[in-house]
């Protein structure tokens, strides 16, 4: 597919055959990968060769596998392996639509049983207008960049972030993008009669399988039935264990039932809990449809952390910690369009342990990936800007427990973390995550969604944002489509929600904290000119790494001049700072410094007294009375105060420590020369005539 100058290459395979099993399931991998060619360019590091995907090409994967998953007919279990390479890449169109709409293309040629086509489209809300795949430049002035896709008929996945817009806003977006792609369907349609290969055939549900249905629904339902009764989600786990263990039993002797027992069982799960919720409104926990489990908060629990906080709503637990650094702790990404620097990083983690598993403990997956960048995209819209707030700023999002939204959890406590760590944040964001049961035209959306409801349910619609606005959006499901009628439920019910979850965060913090965290460190920024940015640094660095060493702060300049102090040290912040004021400031004539002397000649000393400007303090300007020797008053190395007293005939600096008290550093009263030509013998007790004239 070519949009523009960019092009994707999208390959389909499948295996000719499947594995014997009746579950749910389709081992789908899809892979987004970027060649550094298709820019003209030389992969960076030292192997010159593509290497493991970056978080862009992983986000990316993840955008085309989520609305594609749900159209694979169910009984399809082949592996399928669907790749999509950037061939070129010019800079302009993005390149995630252009995949996933080749994706859809190459699975609606390919034969295998996809329920598609699907279409993608991006979309931008500028000076209150929609704007159908902007450009990259368009987007820097966007208040949203929102990713839909969908068929035909109706929605299936949405991925946003947006400028606190109101939900009508975000729902229009949608609605605008879905009926902006319809005829990239039709192309794909018109496509696929001239040129797709046979369809290939779904195997179909063996006989047996009506009478394994027929007997679990008599003897484990209403056990089923009562174990979806039990509120606590681990003794709830452990009896619907029970009972499936229980059904496998009464089919063992038999290779087929009993095959047949565990995808059964798993249907019977979710319309024993779907129906119920459908008929009484009444939730496994207890709750109605429209509640959000109780929430506890705590803020400043780590003494060492520069922020930190842990949300707790329901079964489900974020700790989340605030980490505030320098422009050295800035993460560089190398990325097609160049490269770049960020400085808000969000990083969440999801161990075995949270699910009460165990498992590998490793480098994160593609999911903790995705949800991390959600909860990044909620946050980011209310940061402050560098200029506000000259940190780099890290959040670590551990999940301590999870029972459905661990995501929006993570983004309601690291807001939190934030502010405790002095962020001075615009805004409070909070996130919930809505579910639905949609049972032909029947539907039931329900808000803060726990685990079982959202494994057995047929959406994930997460919405994050303040009290004003949304400020992200993230959707999928898992049927083939949904209206608009639903999503406008949906994001009502959300507002709802999130307004309950801001009031509960308030009564922790309410708002960021008068300054940072006595364990992070103060930068102080002092805006340098260009024609010194030179002398600051010095050459190789070795007045900026002197400045470094010597104080032990951290020291930044950009190519703008912006320079950047870090340090945990209030005094030795301030000594950097002096120093660098030195080197760019001129001193001021009658201002007293404190220098260092730095050599001794017969007729005076050179004091460096203004950052590494130095200055000649005569023999004659060091005591109110006759020096014979300079070593008398000061030797090499010693602290001295002086007084700026001009420049010479040649440009060179005049200092003195005449009528410098050397202790205080402040000026003595000093007796004033008297005038030329005056007689002290005159007894008429004036000056002669000539006098005036003379003078």
């Amino acid at each position: 597919m070519r949009y523009g100058d960019t092009m994707v290459h999208c390959a389909v395979c499948a295996a000719k055959e499947a594995p014997v099993t009746y579950e749910d399931f389709i081992p789908l991998t899809v892979n987004y990968i970027e060649k550094t060619y298709s820019v003209g360019r030389f992969p960076g590091g030292f192997f010159k060769r593509e290497g493991k995907p970056s978080e862009t090409e992983i986000l990316i994967s993840r955008l085309i596998d989520r609305p594609i998953r749900p159209l694979f007919a169910k009984g399809f279990h082949n592996e399928t392996q669907v790749t999509c390479t950037l061939l070129s890449y010019d800079g302009v169109h993005s390149a995630d639509i252009v995949a996933m709409i080749s994706a859809s293309a190459a699975l609606t040629l390919s034969g295998l049983p996809f329920l598609g086509p699907i279409a993608a489209a991006k979309i931008g809300y500028i000076d209150g207008q929609y704007v159908l795949n902007p450009t990259k430049e368009q987007l820097k002035d966007s208040a949203l960049e929102l990713v839909v896709a969908g068929t035909k008929s109706g929605v299936l996945m949405v991925e946003s972030e947006a400028k606190e817009l109101p939900e009508d806003v975000m729902l229009g977006a949608v609605e605008f993008g879905h009926q902006s792609f319809q005829g990239v369907i039709d192309m794909i349609i018109s496509l696929a009669e001239e040129a797709a290969k046979d369809a290939w055939e779904v195997p179909e549900l063996p006989a047996e399988y009506a009478t394994v249905r027929e007997k679990l629904v008599a003897d484990i339902v209403p056990d089923l039935k009562d174990a979806y009764k039990i509120h606590e989600k681990l003794k709830r786990y452990a009896q619907i264990d029970a009972l499936r263990t229980k059904a496998k039993e009464m089919f063992a002797e038999d290779e087929v039932c009993s095959q047949l027992v565990e995808p059964i069982f798993h249907e019977l799960e979710a319309e024993t809990m779907r129906q119920e919720v459908l008929k009484t409104g009444v939730r496994i926990d207890g709750r109605d449809t429209k509640t959000v489990r109780p929430i506890e908060t705590e803020v400043g629990l780590l003494p060492k952390a520069h922020g930190s906080a842990l949300f707790t709503r329901g079964e489900t637990q974020a700790l989340a910690v605030a980490t505030l650094g320098t422009g050295e702790d800035e993460q560089i990404i190398d990325s097609l369009d160049g490269e770049y620097k960020q400085t808000f990083l969000l990083h969440y983690n999801f161990p075995p342990f949270s699910v009460g598993e165990c498992g590998r403990v490793g480098s994160p997956g593609r999911r903790e990936i995705g949800h991390g960048k959600l909860a990044w995209r909620a946050l980011h819209p209310m940061l402050p800007s560098a200029e506000e707030f000259p940190y780099t700023i890290r959040v670590v999002s551990e999940i301590m427990e999870s029972n459905g939204s661990s995501s929006m959890a993570t983004v309601c406590g690291s807001c939190l973390a934030l502010m405790d760590a002095g962020v001075p944040m615009k805004k409070p964001v909070a996130g919930i995550a809505m579910g639905l049961i949609k049972e032909g035209e029947q539907f039931t959306v329900l808000t803060d969604i726990m685990g079982d409801e959202d494994h057995l349910g047929d959406m994930d619609f997460k919405v994050a944002g303040t009290k004003d606005g949304v400020t992200a959006l993230q959707m999928d499901i898992k049927i083939t489509s949904i209206t608009k009628e639903i999503m406008a439920v949906a994001l009502k019910q959300a507002k709802e929600g999130r307004m309950h979850i801001l009031g509960k965060m308030a009564e922790a913090l309410e708002g960021p904290r008068d300054s940072v965290s006595d364990n992070a460190p103060r930068i102080t920024t002092i805006q340098v000119p260009k024609d010194k940015i030179r002398e600051v640094i010095g050459t190789g660095g070795k007045v900026i790494r002197e400045i470094t060493e010597t104080t032990g702060c951290k020291v930044d300049i950009d190519d703008s001049g912006v320079c950047r102090i870090a340090s945990t040290d209030a005094e030795a912040g301030e000594k950097a700072l002096n120093w660098i004021k030195g080197i760019v400031s001129e001193p001021e004539i009658g201002t007293i410094y404190t220098g260092k002397v730095v050599k001794i000649m017969d007729f005076g000393a050179f004091v460096n007294f203004f950052g590494s400007r130095d200055g000649l303090v005569h023999i004659s300007d060091m005591k109110p009375e006759r020096v014979e020797k300079v070593t008398d008053v000061v030797q090499e190395g010693d602290v001295v105060k002086v007084k700026f007293i001009g420049m010479d005939r040649r440009g060179k600096v005049k200092l003195s420590m005449k009528y410098i008290n050397q202790e205080t550093g402040e000026e003595m009263e000093h007796p004033k020369p008297e005038p030329k030509g005056e007689h002290k013998g005159d007894h008429k007790g004036h000056k002669p005539e000539h006098t005036e004239q003379a003078e």
